[in-house]
């Protein structure tokens, strides 16, 4: 059978034991790895010590501690004392954002896309309420921003740029490399949100010149609830999350090791695989895009080339993607409309409308996303069942939309 059987243990999931799920979505959330979960369950069921204490038994996971942090540090070449464990990618951003504006109280101006995840515009639109000034960034409608209209927008009192690696929607990738020369030349501080970068594309934070990186675990085979700020040694640092002393005055709050341990392996995981998955995921998306591509009402949103390994977004014109996804899960096909924190807007996604994709497209686009379970049969059984559906649905969406 193909598919991802979705049953642990004998625990069913949803309202049925057994069912086979073609999971499209894994820029939304990934599965624990197995290796990543056998990782940390002794430090849920036998070493729950608290590292803090001074006794051996809690005491001793600082080690444990300290090896998951240099595992993630080689994830992107960094060192492991300018990683961070936070909770998730959101914390991380927020946490890179408010250093950013607190570190020069003279300069108040921060630049930003129009793109970013919701984790950063929502935070960008806070600082504004504080009075600090925020410039959006237009994209093309490739998605990829201007280098020369960034550095037409850098002034002196900007404080930071922050600039996603890769788009969490269209999978677009930005000129990271380029950006963070600019802004180490115009002096300015560097955060990218690399949440969906990490583990799919090569990250390096050196050639980057980045000062604040973002990660998140559930994307990279690991559980929710844990992710990372690294933060450039000498960089101005202002702890968000006040109390304890822990990560080194860093973070308060008591360390959640089953889950650092378990980010700390699936960066070592991801590591490892890096080149081999990258290839692997890239010939089944071309699969995926050369079977639907071809019908004559579905194009590709964002660049072709400047993007993730594993990422499409295509437009269904004359077709509601909210009806469309309906259809598909009952194809047993998990895919989305965009980001999972934007699911159940009414809106089109602010990504494509930034793009200038006409909202009657922007409102039929749908996300596919690959991952490491995915296959060339799961591949094959969408491109089966999508052109049957669309057909079925262009002949019955609301003309409204159109």
């Amino acid at each position: 059978m193909s598919g991802l059987i979705l049953c642990f243990g004998g625990v069913s999931i949803g309202v049925r034991e057994w069912f086979v799920v073609y999971y499209f979505d894994y820029n939304a959330t990934t599965p624990v790895a197995p290796e990543v979960f056998d990782a940390m369950v002794p430090y849920l069921r036998d070493r729950w010590g608290n590292p803090s204490s001074m006794y051996a038994f809690g005491h001793a996971l600082k080690g444990v501690i300290e090896s998951a942090r240099e595992s993630v540090a080689a994830l992107i070449q960094a060192d492991a004392g300018e990683v961070v464990f936070t909770s998730c990618g959101t914390e991380s951003s927020n946490t890179a954002l408010c250093c950013g504006l607190n570190a020069h109280p003279e300069r108040r101006h921060l630049i930003m896309s129009g793109v970013e995840h919701s984790a950063n515009l929502k935070t960008g639109a806070y600082l504004e309420s504080l009075g600090f000034r925020v410039s959006y960034l237009p994209v093309q409608p490739d998605g990829l921003i201007e280098l020369d209209q960034l550095e037409a927008t850098i002034m002196t009192d900007t404080a930071m740029v922050s600039l996603m690696w890769a788009n969490n929607e269209t999978g677009v990738v930005f000129p990271i490399v380029e950006i963070g020369a600019l802004c180490r030349e115009r002096g300015v501080l560097f955060h990218t949100d690399a949440v969906q970068a990490a583990g799919k594309i090569p990250i390096d934070v050196r050639t980057a010149s980045v000062d604040y990186l973002s990660l998140s675990g559930h994307k990279i085979y690991a559980p929710k609830g844990v992710g990372v700020l690294f933060v450039r040694d000498k960089a101005p640092y202002q702890s968000l999350i006040l109390g304890g002393g822990q990560e080194k005055g860093r973070r308060a709050g008591t360390q959640n090791v089953a889950s650092i341990v378990a980010m700390g392996e699936a960066a070592r995981l991801a590591a490892r695989n890096l080149d081999a998955e990258i290839n692997r995921l890239r010939i089944l998306r071309d699969r995926l895009e050369g079977g639907l591509l071809k019908l004559p009402f579905v194009c590709r949103n964002g660049d072709a080339d400047a993007r993730l390994p594993n990422t499409t977004n295509l437009g269904f014109s004359g077709i509601e993607s909210e009806a469309l996804l309906l259809l598909l899960e009952k194809e047993g096909v998990c895919a989305s409309s965009g980001s999972a924190c934007s699911t159940g807007l009414l809106e089109p996604s602010h990504v494509l409308t930034a793009m200038g994709v006409p909202r009657s497209l922007a409102m039929g686009s749908v996300r596919f996303s690959l991952g490491r379970m995915s296959t060339d049969a799961e591949v094959d059984h969408l491109v089966s069942v999508v052109p049957r559906l669309a057909e079925r649905l262009r002949g019955v969406s609301p003309k409204m939309w159109f």
